[in-house]
Parts: structure tokens; sequence; C-alpha cells
């Protein structure tokens, strides 16, 4: 006679400890070098929670596991970089996806970026082994080195009806290569034919997914799904969790074979916790060293270049109240060491209108570049500088157009296990995607 078994994610999590004879959780915890007492202690929980983990009474909690995820990442580090997985950086800016990804033991082995001031930038930062490509749309596809993972922060472009009715008439297929010839996606699309990578991870803005009314979020779902076959998620994220700027990014994720990814699980810090602008502005006090030209002086205070003219000030003044009155949005961004700043655009440089740093009865400033690398996440916890070779014009234009890096670190941390690497490390990563209480 058989029975049914409610199949709960406890059960599963028990059978297979039943069948193996030790948990995951039990396997990652030992990989971590930590015993169950000084687990419980340093994450907060009590012993007896962490045994219930371990013997499968009870599902893990997210925050354990990526805790013990850190730890044995950080034994394994001495892994050669370029022995994890190799991946290629289009239309990369200043490199905040190659940043997330090469600190997860990936290796960048083509870019590609057609701004010279961003070029110069990225040189300065990263350790390139290879030029910098360009214009994307001359690269035959071909000529770029195989990779597991395609990276591309692709610009949002209208895609042409040119001749999709015509053949739709005739019966004849059309595809990508006609709806989308022209535009940047079709160099991403085309490359991915010709390499079929393990995986790809496409960044845009959130409009992307409203942009020609939604025809062209639609185009790009199913040219990535339907013609060139992948798994295909997609998740729109803030960036408050890591950073404090409110900052909406949608992030597509591809794979090649169905492997049980989701972002479901992935794991957001609580954004009401998340930090404020007293990170990542000037302290002016003296207790960093100072910066030429951003802060000046014994106390490192910023400089009085970035302080707003009156002109400016009183302009801005007049043109909130203006439409205020017209029942209208607009208006300037005034923000204080526990606040969080609005989203920092690539027109900053013209009047900083969207974060200005108030200064009481003085006329409120911009952030210095080196405090919008802070906001961006570029600049490391360990207090690693990012490189800034360019203008103040050219370096506000490069954080507006970039990918906060934590964010970006967030997605690359939940997708590196599923890349269908070898390597016990990855096994393990994705034996742990069981399903896990929040």
């Amino acid at each position: 006679m058989c029975h049914n078994v409610k199949k709960s994610p406890q059960n599963i999590s028990r059978f297979m400890q039943q069948v193996s004879g030790v948990s995951d959780f039990a396997r990652l915890r030992e990989r971590a070098g930590l015993s169950v007492e000084r687990l419980a202690d340093q994450i907060g929980f009590s012993v007896r929670t962490v045994y219930r983990w371990e013997n499968g009474e009870t599902l893990p909690r997210k925050v354990a596991v990526r805790f013990l995820e850190n730890l044995v990442r950080e034994k394994h580090e001495e892994i050669p970089k370029d022995t994890m997985f190799r991946f290629i950086d289009l239309f990369a800016g200043i490199g905040g996806l190659r940043r997330a990804f090469e600190s997860l033991g990936g290796k960048c082995v083509f870019t590609s970026e057609w701004n010279r001031y961003a070029q110069l930038t990225y040189m300065a930062n990263y350790d390139c082994d290879h030029e910098i490509t360009g214009d994307i749309t001359q690269v035959p596809a071909d000529r770029i080195p195989p990779h597991d993972l395609l990276l591309a922060g692709f610009p949002c472009q209208p895609f042409s009806i040119a001749g999709v009715s015509k053949k739709n008439a005739l019966g004849q297929p059309h595809g990508f290569r006609c709806e989308a010839q022209g535009t940047l996606f079709f160099d991403v699309a085309r490359i991915i034919e010709t390499h079929r990578p393990s995986a790809f991870l496409l960044e845009n803005v959130k409009n992307l997914t409203r942009h020609d009314g939604g025809r062209t979020f639609d185009i790009i779902q199913r040219t990535l799904a339907e013609e060139l076959g992948y798994q295909v998620h997609c998740k729109l994220l803030d960036s408050r969790p890591w950073v404090p700027q409110r900052r909406e990014r949608i992030f597509i994720v591809g794979f090649r074979e169905s492997n049980g990814f989701t972002f479901d699980d992935l794991y957001l810090p609580d954004p009401a916790g998340g930090p404020r602008l007293k990170m990542v502005l000037h302290p002016e006090n003296g207790n960093e060293i100072p910066e030429n030209p951003y802060t000046t002086g014994p106390e490192a205070r910023v400089s009085g270049k970035y302080t707003l003219s009156r002109h400016m000030w009183k302009y801005l003044r007049s043109y909130a109240a203006k439409h205020r009155a017209a029942g209208n949005g607009f208006g300037f961004g005034l923000v204080g060491p526990e606040d969080v700043s609005r989203t920092l655009s690539a027109r900053y440089h013209k009047d900083g209108s969207e974060i200005l740093v108030s200064r009481g009865r003085r006329n409120p400033r911009r952030l210095t570049p080196r405090e919008c690398s802070r906001l961006m996440g570029f600049d490391e916890l360990d207090g690693k500088q990012f490189t800034i070779p360019v203008s103040d014009t050219q370096a506000y234009i490069q954080f507006g157009n970039a990918v906060v890096v934590p964010c970006a670190r967030a997605v690359a941390e939940h997708m590196v296990p599923w890349l269908g690497i070898d390597g016990d490390f990855h096994s393990l990563n994705r034996q742990m995607r069981l399903p896990l209480v929040g």
C-alpha cells in the first residue's frame, strides 16, 4: 500500500540527508572551518537552531548560508582566477559588471567600449591583457575569444519594423536579424548565437520594459528565449540595500541549459537598514587624507568649486517653485548625511540638481567625483580607491552611466554557482540551492 507523502521543502531536505548521511548545510559549515557553536555565535542564532538545520528538521536561513558561502570563497581564493570562468565585457563603460564578476574569480578575455574617456578610466583600473575594442558593430563574432559568460550593459534603442510586415505577408521567417538589425542589441544577439556561452547577463535602465510601448523588451525576450534558446530570467533591482541611492535597473539573465536557476531566492538586504549618505560624503574633519582636486587642507575640506554659485542656486529654486505651482514634481534633491539620494545621472555635471549636499545657510554643493565613486560602489570597502584619471565632467558622465557594483555583485554571486563550471566549490553551491526560508 502506497502512502502519499507531502513533498515539502523540509521533507526533501530530510530525505536527502538520509541518503547522504550528512546534510548539505553541515558539509558547507565544515568546509568553512567552523564548529556548530562558533557558527551560532557569529550569526546570532542559538546552537539548537543550527543543529536543527544540520539535522534537516528545519531549513537553514539564507543569511547563514550566505555567511558560510563567503567564508568558503575566501578559503578558496588561492584557486587561479583564470581557471574559474572566462567572460567578455561589452558596452563596458568603466567596468562595473567586470568588477563584480572578476571579484568572484572570473577572467575578462575581451572588452568593448567606444567612448575614449571611458576607455582611459577602464585601463587605469583593470589589468587588461587585451586591447579594448571600440566599435563592436565592426567586430566579426568569430574574432571574439571563447567565453563562458557574456556581460553587456547595452544602450536602449527602438527596433525598426521595416520589412517585418512584408515578410509576415509572404510567410517568410524574419527573426532578430530583421527586427534587431541596426540596433546594438543585434550585436549582443549575434555574439551569443556564434559562441553559445553558458550564460549571459544584460543590464539596462528600468524604462527598458516600457520603451517603445513595450515592443523593445518583447523583441529582446523573444530573441533570447525563442530564437537563441536560452532560459531567460529578469529582475528589477533597486540599489538601496547596498548604497545610499535610489537607482532601479533591470537585470536579464540567461542560461543555455535549464538548471533550476531562479531570482526568487536572491538574497536582498532590507533597504530600510541600508547605508546613508554619511558613508560616502567627505567627513571634512581631518579623518581622511586630502585628495586634490576634490578636497584640500589639513581637514580635507571639499573644494569650493563644488559649491553652487549664487546665480545657479537662485535659478534652481525658482525653477522648482515654478513647477510646484504648476503641480509638477520637478525639483532639486537636497540631502544630508542621514539621507538616501536620488538616482545619479549622466547629466549631473550640468547643475547637480538631483543630488545637492546641504551646507546649512551656505549654498549647497555637488558631490565630488570621489563621492560619486563611493555612491556607485566602485571604491572598495578595504579603502582601495577607484582611479579617476579624467575631468570632473567626464567622471560625472561615467559614474552616471555605470552600474552599482555591489548590486551587480549580488547578481553575480547568485549566478556563478549555476555557470556549469567543474569544481567542488561550485558543485557544493549548486547543492545549496535547496529551498531556503527567508
